[in-house]
């Protein structure tokens, strides 16, 4: 592959703007459907050394246009202090996706019939989760993320990578260079963009005449069937309806043509676009049953805010409820949905005594907001609790097989998405 000289996007000075106008459409009828208050950013762990220093906060609220439907926050912050730094997010830490993007990877190595001719591009390519699936194609493969420690995580891996952020410009760029994808992914960062025209415009600069190109990301009908505010944060900027989506493609000369609901994550969509215009039949009653449901009004979210402080109190209640009986509580997951979750609910310190976590990049620091110590998970077994809150809900049942132990001792599982409850033995 051709030298690309590319520089790493370094830090940036905490500050961010209150939006005024649709972030796709440039509407100024936006109306707030949810306030979850001024919160931390979601990754931002603490280091215990700066543990009684000042954490920025800012207000964590989610806005719907009127006139094209997009959901967002309302609150942009510079990307390089969202991912830029010591960016904790590593995919491989994570059974259960890396069991899904193999899967993925091998169903369009076969479908695509995928060989040298082949180049395979990955936007937010993390650590090299999936792309290193794409090996045994002989497909060349190119993550590009802005993440420094991921990325370098993904070079150590053999799996080529860019350290920058992803848009028109360095997709003119690579196409400079030579380089048109056969295959473009982008899982989990379609709703991260803020500049999303500009996101969108790279993938129609760089995506082969005959390629596709497929976007996962979280899908706004499971936030709210199942009450997922947790999933809201800074870093997700957007949360989508295929309404909302289809004229961002159109504005850049991209069709979509197929989409898949997953049980990933909570509840997403796989999208596949291209250049050439062919709905898929999945795609048409998908978007039918949105119109059916309202998604694409106001009336979607009319009792959400409700419902989001019912989870709220709920959770307090139930948590206190077991304190008072002499339980103790641990949470598992220092996931970014878990400081969203946790510093909404506002607990009475010592609620939840630690956190434990598999990341090794993780442990040893501290939860955003709530100030939380992140621990090994050995210390499940050094300093033992009877309750368990998984943070992460939506790999539950992976987390109760891997601690089989803790349940096997008498501890119990909880959740607070979709409702708070104890999860059966």
């Amino acid at each position: 592959m051709a030298s690309i000289q590319i520089v790493a996007p370094g830090g940036m000075a905490d500050a961010s703007a209150r939006l005024s106008a649709c972030r796709s459409c440039g509407s100024a009828d936006l109306v707030m459907v949810l306030d979850l208050g001024r919160q931390p950013i979601a990754n931002a762990l603490v280091d215990p050394a700066d543990k009684d220093g000042e954490q920025p906060l800012f207000p964590l609220e989610l806005m719907v246009c009127r006139a094209c439907s997009l959901c967002q926050v309302s609150e942009t912050i510079p990307p390089g202090t969202l991912f830029g730094g010591d960016y904790p997010y590593f995919s491989s830490f994570i059974p259960a996706l890396l069991d899904h993007s193999r899967a993925h990877a091998e169903a369009l190595i076969a479908e695509r019939k995928l060989g040298p001719a082949d180049l395979v591009v990955e936007v937010a390519s993390n650590d090299g989760y999936l792309l290193q699936a794409f090996r045994g194609s002989g497909a060349r493969v190119l993550g590009i993320d802005p993440a420094k420690g991921p990325a370098r995580d993904a070079i150590a891996r053999r799996v080529p990578t860019l350290n920058a952020f992803f848009n028109a410009d360095l997709a003119r760029e690579l196409t400079a260079h030579g380089h048109h994808a056969s295959v473009m992914l982008a899982n989990n960062v379609l709703a991260h963009v803020e500049s999303i025209n500009d996101f969108v415009e790279g993938f129609s600069i760089l995506l082969a005449h005959d390629g596709i190109a497929e976007f996962e990301f979280p899908y706004v009908r499971e936030l709210i069937d199942r009450c997922a505010f947790d999933t809201i944060y800074h870093e997700h900027v957007f949360y989508y309806s295929l309404r909302a989506l289809e004229p961002i493609f159109e504005r850049h000369g991209l069709h979509m043509n197929d989409a898949l609901p997953l049980d990933i994550h909570g509840g997403s969509l796989r999208l596949r676009v291209s250049r050439q215009p062919g709905r898929s039949l999945r795609l048409a009653r998908l978007m039918a049953e949105e119109r059916t449901r309202g998604l694409d009004t106001l009336a979607a979210f009319e009792d959400f805010g409700t419902r989001v402080a019912a989870v709220r109190d709920g959770l307090r209640a139930m948590l206190h409820d077991i304190v008072a009986a002499g339980g103790t509580i641990a949470a598992y997951g220092a996931a970014a949905k878990g400081a969203t979750l946790l510093n909404y609910a506002d607990l009475p310190r010592g609620t939840i005594r630690y956190v434990v976590d598999r990341n090794t990049h993780k442990v040893g620091k501290l939860m955003p907001g709530v100030m939380l110590p992140i621990r090994a998970v050995d210390a499940l077994a050094d300093d033992p609790v009877t309750h368990l809150l998984i943070l992460p809900w939506n790999f539950a049942d992976e987390i109760v097989q891997q601690q089989q132990a803790f349940a096997d001792g008498g501890g119990t599982f909880l959740v607070a998405i979709p409702f708070p409850q104890a999860l059966p033995a």
